[in-house]
């Protein structure tokens, strides 16, 4: 199976991304490193590149640029604590070739000024994924990430502030799930009963990237919704494979209904309103707010949260919920 993340990409920029442990005070005009270890708001974003074991360091001119710069989208601290990482130990639950294929993400060769963060834009990143610009309301996101601030200038580049951690797999949204499944992202496997659930509802097909693949959007229940779910219906579900205890065309049924057409961001979902998934239930949209959104099925007594939101996938964009949505 293809690696996550594309494991298997070189370092881009000659090593490159090491923001932490050097240089603090030596640079008169400082570099984007020096920028972030001084600043304790960037703390876990310092963290996280000292324990990806990126070698090199930002402190640097990027030698595969003509400019010699680099540009940064920058998570600050409460955009890792989003994902429920506060401090350092934490990002030990987190595979490391995850961690550095995810800061590469935030990374690109050159000097992208603000002016240049335009809606409808697209911008190459380090990782060979390419990330575009959304305006919601007058403000601008990259994804579905909040860009804070822009422009803070470094000797080597360019430093944008973002309000959550950019991710991508590269991988269509089956194969994101099978590496979740086989704890290739976190060190403990995720989103197991949902393969177990799309293999046994032979929907791997519709859900696997393809020539001329349409993009889709993908509420994603956590394991732990699966189990919910089994407590609600009577019948425990606590393994895997217990899903294939619940008529085939049930379990084909439910995972329709979390799937959308055309892969949206949180930036891009509608909010306070209702949106038609495959399975034709309609799925009830909460308020947007503080870049997330709720997302309720008819059957369901309560909404579910993201958990973790804006998974860029090759075919769309998965979001892992907490609750299975019923039609």
């Amino acid at each position: 199976m293809k690696k996550l993340f594309y494991n298997s990409l070189p370092l881009l920029f000659g090593g490159m991304m090491l923001l932490g442990g050097c240089g603090k005070d030596r640079d008169a005009a400082p570099s984007i490193a020096s920028i972030a270890v001084a600043n304790d708001d960037f703390q876990l974003l310092e963290d996280a590149a000292v324990r990806g074991g990126v070698a090199g360091v930002l402190s640097n001119k990027n030698p595969n640029d003509a400019s010699g710069n680099y540009t940064v989208f920058a998570p600050n601290n409460a955009a890792f604590a989003r994902l429920g990482f506060r401090a350092a130990p934490d990002l030990a639950s987190l595979q490391t070739s995850f961690l550095t294929n995810t800061l590469l993400y935030h990374v690109s060769n050159g000097d992208l000024p603000g002016s240049a963060l335009t809606p409808g834009a697209t911008s190459a990143s380090a990782l060979g994924v390419s990330r575009r610009f959304i305006d919601r309301g007058g403000v601008r996101y990259i994804n579905g990430s909040r860009i804070l601030a822009t422009d803070v200038k470094a000797a080597n580049g360019t430093v944008h502030v973002v309000d959550k951690v950019l991710l991508a797999t590269g991988l269509d949204i089956v194969q994101s799930a099978i590496a979740l499944k086989d704890a290739k992202v976190f060190t403990k496997p995720e989103l197991s009963f949902l393969v177990e659930a799309v293999v046994y509802a032979e929907l791997v097909g519709p859900l696997s990237a393809s020539a001329g693949s349409p993009q889709l959007t993908v509420f994603a229940p956590t394991d732990q919704a699966f189990r919910d779910l089994g407590t609600l219906l009577g019948v425990p579900l606590n393994v895997p494979a217990d899903i294939r205890r619940l008529p085939k065309a049930t379990v084909q049924a439910v995972l329709l209904n979390h799937v959308v057409p055309g892969g949206k961001f949180t930036s891009e979902l509608p909010e306070n309103t209702t949106v038609t998934p495959l399975g034709g239930s309609p799925l009830k949209l909460g308020a947007f707010t503080d870049g997330v959104l709720t997302v309720q099925g008819k059957s369901n007594t309560a909404p579910a949260a993201m958990v973790i939101p804006d998974v860029q996938c090759v075919n769309g964009t998965v979001h892992v919920i907490n609750r299975v949505l019923l039609p």
